[in-house]
């Protein structure tokens, strides 16, 4: 937190006057009910008020210091206190303290994200005399829905989705009352006066006890929900959303039935119940949970009920119930968050739906996160982290970052702060579109903002890079792993020079090629590729990134061993006809991506040839690791790239423990890529970017590895490593070009 007074006019004896601006997350959270019981408290006589610029407060009185000091130390717990401004007047010798009327002005301030229901409302929620109770909708100035019913600031309720909801008497009677904890809480709301749901608890719960699934409106929209440990209606939830293997989440309602579905460590268990309540990954039990919940997959994503409805469904269930509460989204299209469009595009998949008459203004899913070398690493940034800022080292023009296809996200940068969006998802369909647009126009108005330059990938395919031009302002076209490793230097604040370990799918280089397993230095603007993983055939293209078997043929084609392809790929036609035309010389393309190299690894050792969502051989063959092992001789440098082609002829030869083998081999390999890289450069900072970087016993060997020699690996932990962070390091990189960077070399800048 920044602090700066200016000197009080004449001697400090006797009452004085100070005018303090707060800067930060300081609406919506109680700081101005806060700020009026610590006056009150102090006898300080003034007011309190939310501006465009965060709070202000203006207040007399002998105790100032103790003031000041207080507001620092005893704010309520989801204020962030950026900035503290005080400014000495003359005093006006006034009486009492009240909170005035909001200001306008130029928007300078945020909103805070997503709480779940504190305890205190969870009291109000099962007391049968408190006139909450059993009200789905109860909340209180430190929890509830606040970015997902926001539509601009100030935060006040007429600029939010309660707008529409008078207050009742008691209400606003709470509303107006210093003494209680919901005065100025601009969501309140209770039975009398406030939304409802469409269909009650008990019917809700009835139809999931029968097998039945249900889709339920929440805070930043629709679940679908059903028994988790129900196997029938878990696989009948696939044939009807489409979704044939990708891991579904589970809810449950508390730490005593997160111990009865999986093993938590302590870490995951205090991010499981923190404020934001993640998705987060633990292990499972065995025999617990539906096979189809997640399929092949050694740990499951589990998460704590957050809201209040949730709370009142899991009491209404029999003990030790778990859900599957999946997006409701059909065939990868946006979070549903309309109740018309539930009932249009959800009808062929719930056998319920079950809305509520609160609009929701920003959709956002559940985040999913992971501990990863004993700390938090989010892999979906969204609802309860969003739009909590990045800081950035120093001031700078506001820059728009537009992001990938995949993943999509967006960043907005205003001052020394940058915005990343809730995730957006692939930019594959109308709909997902639409919403990008949505997020985008959110972004910008409630951060008051107009950006002066517009930042894309390389990519000329990506819908993002070509809506890049729409925006009439300079656009300036970023290389995706430089970008990936940008992220990761900004989000842990480094402006130095840094090495980058960038692994992951696919990424277009500067030289046209598909790229994806690199080494590189990254100054600001500037970048430049130094080294990385040795090529293999890509045929196919994107096919081969859908199917690993095309992977499995080039590895073993780059072996001298085509001809046995047919022998080893024997569902697939293809894999023959495919092996003579890479003898024939007849693919062209190559890659050196680290994600593909995990497909071939996956294909060879027999773990999955066809991938039913991204990222499935690589999540799958990390679930068969124990330990990672290292093969000797398993890695080699050719025409100073790194070569893993050792490792996969002796994958090829012997599947027994390929899956540790190949993990600690990788890792083996990757850290001396990463040394020499430091011996060359002098570099000791080694940032680690990219989706394969989401494999925790990658990421876990990497840093490891590389500490024991010496060097600082740094993960991505505040956004993800994958092309959800990517308009992060986009931004930053672009806005550096804006201001004059510091280039390496003149080639390696964005273009």
């Amino acid at each position: 937190m920044t602090q700066t007074r200016a000197a009080p006019p004449g001697a400090s004896r006797g009452p004085a006057r100070v005018r303090v601006r707060l800067r930060g997350a300081v609406q919506g959270v109680g700081m101005r009910p806060f700020v009026h019981r610590l006056a009150t408290e102090l006898g300080l006589s003034g007011f309190v008020r939310n501006g465009a610029g965060g709070v202000v407060i203006e207040a007399e009185g002998d105790r100032l210091q103790d003031f000041l000091a207080r507001l620092d130390t005893d704010h309520p717990s989801l204020a962030r206190i950026d900035g503290l401004q005080v400014e000495f007047l003359a005093p006006d010798g006034g009486h009492g303290f009240a909170i005035a009327g909001s200001t306008g002005g130029a928007v300078a301030t945020r909103i805070i994200a997503d709480a779940a229901t504190c305890e205190a409302c969870l009291r109000d929620l099962f007391d049968p005399g408190s006139r909450f109770f059993r009200y789905p909708f109860v909340n209180c100035t430190q929890c509830g829905p606040r970015y997902t019913i926001t539509r601009r600031l100030p935060y006040d309720r007429p600029q939010t989705a309660m707008a529409g909801f008078a207050l009742c008497a008691d209400c606003a009677r709470d509303y107006a009352d210093p003494a209680n904890r919901r005065f100025h809480a601009e969501p309140i709301a209770c039975p009398a006066c406030g939304p409802r749901l469409s269909r009650d608890i008990t019917a809700i719960a009835t139809a999931l006890h029968d097998g039945q699934i249900v889709a339920l409106k929440g805070i930043g929209g629709f679940h679908l929900l059903c028994d988790a440990r129900n196997e029938r209606v878990v696989a009948e939830l696939r044939r009807r959303k489409a979704r044939e293997a990708k891991p579904f989440a589970v809810m449950v309602a508390d730490d005593g039935v997160l111990d009865r579905i999986a093993t938590p460590t302590k870490a995951e268990r205090t991010l499981a119940g923190s404020v934001a309540r993640p998705i987060v990954l633990m292990d499972a039990r065995t025999g617990v949970l539906a096979p189809s919940v997640a399929p092949r997959l050694r740990r499951v994503g589990a998460m704590l009920a957050y809201a209040p409805v949730h709370h009142l469904l899991f009491d209404a269930l029999p003990p030790g119930t778990a859900l599957v509460a999946t997006s409701a989204n059909p065939g990868g299209e946006p979070l549903v968050v309309e109740n018309g469009e539930a009932a249009t595009r959800l009808g062929g998949i719930a056998d319920l739906i079950v809305t509520h008459d609160r609009p929701i203004a920003v959709r956002a899913d559940d985040s999913v996160a992971q501990i990863v070398a004993g700390l938090p690493t989010l892999l979906r940034r969204a609802r309860g982290f969003v739009p909590d800022p990045v800081p950035l080292p120093s001031d700078g023009p506001c820059t728009l970052a537009l992001g990938g296809h995949l993943k999509a996200t967006v960043t907005l940068t205003r001052g020394a702060e940058a915005f990343v969006s809730q995730h957006v998802g692939d930019l594959d369909t109308a709909e997902t579109i639409r919403f990008y647009r949505e997020t985008i126009d959110h972004l910008t108005r409630i951060l008051g903002v107009r950006p002066e330059a517009v930042a894309c990938d390389l990519h000329p395919d990506y819908r993002s890079s070509q809506m890049a031009e729409a925006f009439g302002r300079p656009v300036i076209r970023v290389q995706h792993h430089a970008a990936h490793i940008a992220a990761v230097a900004a989000e842990h604040g480094v402006a130095a020079p840094v090495l980058g370990l960038a692994l992951d799918g696919h990424g277009l280089g500067d030289d046209g090629g598909a790229w994806g397993g690199e080494l590189m230095v990254v100054d600001r603007a500037a970048w430049r590729r130094i080294g990385g993983l040795d090529t293999l055939a890509l045929p196919g293209g994107d096919r081969a990134a859908r199917e690993p078997w095309r992977m499995g043929v080039a590895a073993l084609h780059a072996l001298g061993r085509g001809a046995e392809a047919t022998a080893r790929f024997p569902a697939q036609k293809l894999a023959g006809p495919l092996a003579a035309r890479l003898g024939a010389g007849r693919v062209a393309e190559a890659t050196s991506s680290l994600g593909r190299l995990f497909d071939a690894a996956a294909a060879l050792l027999g773990v999955r040839t066809v991938q039913d969502y991204e990222g499935q051989a690589a999540m799958e063959l990390e679930a068969l690791v124990d330990a990672p092992r290292v093969l000797a001789g398993g890695w080699t440098w050719r025409d100073g790239r790194l070569s893993f082609l050792p490792l996969l002829a002796a994958l090829a030869e012997n599947k027994a423990d390929g899956a540790s083998l190949f993990h600690g081999t990788l890792i083996d390999g990757l850290a001396a890529l990463a040394v020499r890289g430091a011996t060359q450069t002098g570099i000791r900072v080694v940032c680690l970017g990219g989706g394969c970087v989401m494999n925790r016993v990658l990421a876990e060997g990497l840093i490891a590895a590389l500490s024991a020699q010496g060097l600082t690996p740094l993960l991505p932990r505040a956004v993800p490593a994958n092309d959800g962070g990517l308009s992060l390091g986009q931004a930053v990189m672009a806005r550096a070009d804006l201001v004059g960077g510091n280039p390496i070399v003149v080639a390696g800048r964005c273009p």
